[in-house]
């Protein structure tokens, strides 16, 4: 990969183009990205994927308007619709993935939901989760072509499915937000919003406007070109070439007792269930931790590894000797809660506008969240902004360590 010169750390100029007004330097780079992506239409964020999702959900949904949302979905798309005023309904994940883990949302059940909400302005999920779970896409598409609503997918953890023909725009959606900092080699806050309607860019740009920063960072910028450029011309192979690597570790891990996530997953994720081995997730991050493989993310239940193109050699025999030796002792129990729905108090632009206060969790019951609490396992939020707190609610909090939670006064 070409390496990245400070000198291009630029501000807008006649050469340099202008982010939210681009019609030089910087839209041939995005339409190079749509290239890449197989888009209608691309934009740049700086921002990262918050600026992508903000921009995503405020050029398809309408203020005020109903959006059907998978439960699993990152802060800052709650905050977005706090802040639009949009009406949630959410939908739950099926336990398909294995224990502790969140699991997908089927399409028959979006389906459901979009014949309960007929005025819903769009569907909103997040594919692939944290642990590199997969959702039906292609099948969560076709429902919503057949509802003629929009399929938003938040697609942080997946800008490399491209290189396995398993991306969100290639499955149907019709916009992806993509965070290619996470998985590709660009600068932090790298991000590209994916679009395959034209007639959408320029509400895109606009939305993208309210909420971007008027100096984005152009070396963010060069850095994502840089990456597209890799992606085009070795990337693609690298990714398929990385992905055979991680189907050896995680077949010798499966022979050593971890379990692994059932279904469809992101080929370059490596998540490791850890109770069948006798750990917590957490613990079990401490072992590879002291054998020299610092994980990505560990919670009570799995520990997950992001492996890249640029992982040497040495990297993968580190982390494979680690797995090898992993002391393996009796299988114990997770404790995991079941998926709970909280009652529909208000909205999140209601409960944003509320004066709040922060309290202990046990004295939280029959109050309104003011914030979104999400414990891990199994990575679903617990309670949103504007539900209320209930009996549930406060022993699922307590038991996942959460002992503070902010309410409505």
């Amino acid at each position: 990969m070409l390496a990245l010169n400070w000198s291009l750390d630029l501000t807008e100029l006649p050469e340099t183009d202008s982010l939210y007004e681009c019609d030089g330097a910087i839209r041939q780079s995005e339409c190079r990205a749509a290239e890449l992506f197989g888009a209608a239409y691309t934009a740049v964020s700086a921002g990262g994927c918050t600026l992508a999702i903000q921009g995503m959900l405020a050029a398809f949904a309408p203020v005020g308007s109903t959006v059907i949302f998978s439960r699993n979905i990152h802060r800052s798309a709650v905050n977005t619709a706090m802040l639009l005023g949009l009406r949630p309904v959410w939908v739950m994940h099926r336990r398909d993935a294995g224990e502790g883990l969140p699991g997908r949302v089927a399409p028959e059940d979006m389906a459901a939901a979009l014949q309960a909400n007929p005025g819903a302005a769009a569907v909103y999920l997040t594919s692939p989760d944290y642990y590199g779970c997969l959702s039906d896409i292609a099948g969560i598409a076709a429902v919503c072509r057949t509802y003629d609503v929009p399929l938003l997918v938040d697609n942080a953890h997946g800008t490399h499915l491209i290189a396995f023909d398993r991306h969100p725009l290639t499955c149907g959606a019709t916009a992806s937000a993509c965070s290619a900092h996470k998985t590709l080699p660009v600068i932090t806050g790298g991000a590209w919003l994916n679009c395959r309607d034209e007639q959408a860019a320029k509400r895109i740009k606009s939305a993208m406007a309210l909420f971007g920063s008027t100096s984005p960072c152009y070396l963010t910028m060069a850095s994502l070109d840089l990456a597209r450029a890799w992606m085009q011309a070795e990337g693609m192979s690298a990714f398929r070439k990385l992905a055979d690597t991680v189907d050896a570790l995680r077949a010798l891990a499966v022979k050593v007792g971890f379990g692994v996530p059932c279904g469809a997953c992101d080929p370059v994720r490596l998540t490791l269930l850890t109770a069948a081995v006798g750990f917590t997730g957490d613990k079990a991050a401490d072992y590879f931790r002291k054998h020299g493989a610092a994980c990505e993310h560990s919670d009570g239940a799995a520990v997950v590894f992001i492996l890249t193109p640029f992982n040497t050699s040495h990297d993968i025999d580190v982390l494979r000797r680690a797995i090898e030796a992993f002391p393996v002792r009796e299988p114990i129990a997770l404790s995991v809660s079941e998926p709970h729905m909280p009652a529909y108090a208000m909205p999140p632009r209601a409960a944003l506008e509320r004066v709040r206060e922060t309290v202990p969790v046990e004295q939280a019951a029959g109050r309104i969240a003011a914030e979104a609490a999400c414990p891990c396992p199994p990575g679903v939020p617990v309670v949103m902004p504007g539900e209320e707190i209930d009996d549930k609610c406060v022993k699922i909090l307590l038991s996942t360590g959460i002992y503070e939670i902010s309410v409505i006064q």
